[in-house]
């Protein structure tokens, strides 16, 4: 089993390279099924995620190449819109593949999302976006089938802002008959790459980042190349990493206008940042002010940050609160925590923090990417040595979380111990 050891760094120091956003690239690499001729996508990362949604593009036809951040994909070899249901549970981001084949195929099968587990993801919104267009819904055991013989143009209404919902609407829609309007749409940094993309390859969308988006059906799209964003979410969790013990941290190749909620929190609570045109560098004082976070859908402070910023805040002294009402589950990172000697308690989506207190070595296990992300940044503060387990969650995120932490001068080692080892060292711990 792998583990990644860290352990106390000081002050960390460097540049970072940041490279193409996961929830954007999954997104886009389905909704290259919809095209007719070959796509170039580059800035993809390589992770975890990204190997598995190429695997399934190789399962129904589609030739797929990766050679580091470029990926060529040949969609008009698709003959299959049955995707196993082993490989579309193991990452969340699959029900792309159900829009981005139903207009083709007339028929897709495909195993339910897996990855994090939050419990209230609202996978009911994209049952209702394939239902409004005209498609029957079938759930299964282990699959769900979508069918429709043909898809028609349809005023959607989401009952709560989701992307996932939003980016699955507008590839199932590209090639519906007539107009498609969607409303209380996500406005998202990726779901407006998404859209670029598609309208890159000839689809004809208008008003993504904003709550409304209209949709004219096409009945042929071209191939193309695009480059994916850049992942505003790690460059956020490097910010932070400057904050710990008064560093310095550069991220390069970002958009600031990206992290605009998380620069202001991270400037309320005490760093110095400077932004350039495609770069950041925030400069830790030393000195950290509580503070109380509200996670919520883009432009807000976003959920997938809150977790790495309650290990910054760890650091501050005083009483800080993280409140999540996204994903009101998002909290298995506190008991963790606990272990290592934070002051922390969650009252259903609320964290209270009592910050300023010292942090000690321990074993502690990542249920999720930015959980993992959360660990790890305390595992640099804490005095001593900090084994995180679940390495396979924070790799499906991350290309590769151990050199580029290095780079900024974080202490950290990737290790393989077997099964009575771990045991052992879990137990000592304990």
């Amino acid at each position: 089993m792998k583990v990644i050891q860290a352990e106390y760094s000081g002050q960390l120091n460097g540049t970072v390279h940041i490279p193409g956003a996961k929830n954007s690239s999954l997104a886009v690499l389905a909704a290259a099924c919809l095209a007719d001729d070959q796509v170039t996508l580059e800035g993809i990362p390589c992770i975890d995620d990204v190997r598995l949604v190429t695997e399934i593009c190789r399962d129904i036809g589609m030739e797929a190449r990766q050679t580091g951040g470029q990926v060529v994909l040949d969609p008009r070899w698709i003959h299959s819109a049955a995707i196993d249901p082993g490989k579309a549970s193991g990452y969340r981001a699959s029900y792309y593949f159900a829009g981005a084949l139903l207009s083709k195929f007339g028929s897709v099968t495909i195993g339910f999302p897996g990855g994090d587990d939050f419990v209230s993801r609202p996978f009911d919104q994209h049952i209702k976006v394939f239902e409004a267009l005209g498609a029957k819904v079938r759930l299964y055991p282990e699959y769900y089938s979508v069918q429709a013989a043909e898809l028609k143009g349809a005023d959607i209404y989401f009952d709560t802002v989701t992307s996932g919902a939003t980016m699955n609407a507008m590839l199932a829609a590209v090639r519906a008959k007539g107009r498609t309007q969607l409303h209380n749409a996500a406005v998202d940094p990726e779901v407006v790459d998404t859209a670029a993309f598609l309208n890159r390859l000839g689809a004809r969308r208008y008003g993504a980042g904003t709550n409304t988006i209209r949709i004219e059906g096409v009945a042929y799209l071209n191939g193309g190349t695009h480059t994916i964003i850049p992942d505003r979410l790690i460059a956020g969790a490097f910010l932070m990493a400057a904050g710990l013990n008064g560093g310095q941290v550069t991220v390069m190749d970002v958009i600031p206008e990206h992290l605009t909620a998380c620069l202001s929190k991270l400037e309320e609570i005490g760093l110095q940042l400077h932004r350039g045109e495609n770069r950041i560098t925030a400069y830790g004082t030393g000195k950290l002010k509580a503070t109380r976070i509200r996670a919520g859908m883009y432009p807000s402070f976003a959920t997938d940050l809150q977790q790495p910023m309650t290990a910054l805040l760890l650091q501050a002294k005083g009483r800080s609160i993280v409140a999540d009402r996204v994903y009101p589950k998002r909290f298995a990172h506190v008991p963790q925590l606990r272990r290592l000697g934070a002051e922390i308690e969650q009252r259903q989506e609320v964290a209270h923090i009592r910050g300023g207190r010292p942090l000690r070595g321990g074993w502690v296990h990542a249920t999720d990417v930015r959980a993992g992300t959360c660990l790890l940044l305390a595992g640099l503060a804490a005095e001593g040595s900090t084994c995180i387990t679940g390495v396979d969650h924070i790799e499906r995120g991350y290309e590769d979380i151990i050199g580029s932490f290095r780079s900024i001068g974080a202490k950290l080692s990737l290790r393989e111990l077997d099964e009575g080892e771990l045991s052992d060292r879990i137990h000592m711990h304990r």
